[in-house]
């Protein structure tokens, strides 16, 4: 990134963080936690006119959001699997987000609402991510699909790429990971060494989460943590990550590791953001750039597939 700084929004967006969300959810219990997430929801503002957001099911009774905006390109889709450690979180959550990269992508987006831990363990949220998708291909030809997910939701679209290829199916012709979890035994060096840094997660929380998530699988299941799977043709994927993120490592590391794999990887460390700073769009200015260079990453890709069929 060219930038060296972070603008005074950004810095302001930092210090709210910190003190109302880093301080006040840590070691929150699941139902406290939940009750954060559904009050926020009402702080979310709607999105524009002329967007059309429509419940849907998608596969074997597992359901979503279908966003269309008037850029939406009606034969191109993205996947969206959104974060929130596998335990928090709907589409209504990330709906300021979605719309924006529908309109970013030019394309419709499916928000899946997949099963959340600790009701539903590992691997229920693969599941549901598997079915969408299988639903998707009856839809579309796969050059027009593209897969982006944040946090949880990123190490869950890696691990989904990874299924994919593995049962044969065809992949995605993109992928966008935002600060993606990647590796649930949390052997990352950030998480330690950016703790203090880090204005929005608790790295101690990170354990009790994995363990929701978990409950007994083992931690080194390519499909929970995509970090130790073989990537070895995996689409041409973006990764975007804030420097002083715990999970800054999960990143690097996935990104480092699909390099190796001969896969086409672009890798972008944002200076001072906050983990997965995009969902601050409304008044972050950064945030808008990086919905900006995710966009145009997907679009130009489903683009040039579209072009050469």
């Amino acid at each position: 990134m060219a930038r060296r700084s972070a603008s005074l929004r950004a810095e302001i967006a930092r210090w709210g963080l910190r003190w109302f969300v880093k301080k006040r959810s840590h070691h929150q219990t699941i139902e406290q936690a939940r009750a954060t997430f559904h009050s926020i929801e009402w702080l979310i503002p709607y999105p524009p006119r002329g967007t059309v957001t429509e419940p849907i099911t998608v596969g074997d009774g597992a359901t979503a959001d279908l966003i269309t905006t008037p850029a939406s390109g009606h034969d191109r889709f993205v996947l969206y699997l959104h974060g929130g450690a596998y335990r928090l979180g709907s589409p209504a959550t990330f709906r300021n987000f979605t719309w924006r990269i529908a309109t970013a992508a030019r394309a419709r987006v499916v928000a899946l609402d997949y099963r959340l831990a600790p009701e539903h363990p590992f691997p229920a949220a693969l599941e549901d991510a598997l079915s969408a998708y299988r639903w998707l291909l009856s839809e579309i030809a796969p050059p027009k699909l593209a897969l982006l997910g944040d946090s949880a939701g990123g190490g869950l679209a890696l691990g989904l790429l990874l299924k994919l290829r593995d049962v044969g199916l065809p992949l995605p012709s993109v992928a966008v990971a935002l600060s993606p979890w990647t590796d649930l035994a949390l052997s990352g060096a950030s998480i330690t060494a950016n703790a203090q840094a880090d204005p929005m997660l608790n790295a101690d929380d990170l354990p009790q989460f994995a363990a929701e998530y978990l409950r007994g699988a083992d931690p080194g299941s390519p499909y929970a943590s995509p970090l130790y799977g073989d990537p070895a043709g995996l689409p041409p994927t973006l990764f975007q990550v804030g420097s002083d993120e715990i999970m800054r490592d999960d990143t690097l590391r996935m990104a480092e590791k699909m390099i190796d794999a001969g896969c086409k990887v672009v890798v972008e460390v944002w200076p001072r953001m906050p983990h997965v700073w995009h969902l601050l769009a409304p008044m972050v200015p950064e945030a808008r750039a990086a919905i900006k260079k995710v966009g145009a990453f997907i679009d130009e890709r489903l683009a040039t597939h579209s072009s050469n069929e």
